[in-house]
């Protein structure tokens, strides 16, 4: 079993990295959120019946530690006062400058989405098909496309203005 972890976790450490990057929000940090998929996925891979591909289901275990992890720090941030940090970025760093304002952009436009889309939006950026999407989801490739469609228009509607 402990081959298998360690094969599984090679193949699949940088996707679920990126996922980490997604649903991470202060102050749980990506590296935390990796920390505690992992874990899920070592607690859990007895149990794994192998119904779906060994990626599917690690990108559900992935999606839901990241989507609880967010939900418990939205519940405790609504009793607390969050500060924002001041971004500095130096004065000679103008191209990277606007690469990160881009960046923050469409990061604050995701957030604006609904959970179901903004996993949904993970998915797709991963380059997963939506046959696979809708294994991982357990919707349809048609909802899949329809939900896509929407996703993009609404995250175009949103970040257009903010980078004229």
């Amino acid at each position: 079993m402990q081959q298998k972890f360690e094969d599984i976790l090679e193949s699949n450490k940088e996707k679920i990295y990126r996922i980490c990057r997604i649903y991470a929000l202060d102050p749980i940090e990506p590296q935390d959120l990796f920390q505690e998929v992992v874990f899920q996925i070592w607690k859990s891979l007895p149990s794994f019946k192998g119904n779906a591909g060994i990626d599917t289901w690690v990108y559900r275990i992935a999606l839901n530690v990241g989507q609880r992890s967010r939900l418990k720090l939205e519940r405790n941030h609504a009793k607390n006062v969050r500060l924002d940090s001041i971004l500095f970025l130096p004065a000679d760093d103008h191209d990277n400058a606007q690469e990160q304002l881009k960046y923050e952009a469409l990061r604050t436009c995701i957030e604006m989405l609904k959970e179901s889309d903004q996993s949904l939006l993970v998915l797709y950026l991963e380059d997963l098909p939506y046959k696979a999407m809708a294994e991982i989801t357990g919707l349809t490739e048609n909802h899949i496309a329809v939900k896509m469609k929407r996703i993009r228009k609404l995250l175009f509607e949103c970040i257009a203005p903010k980078l004229d």
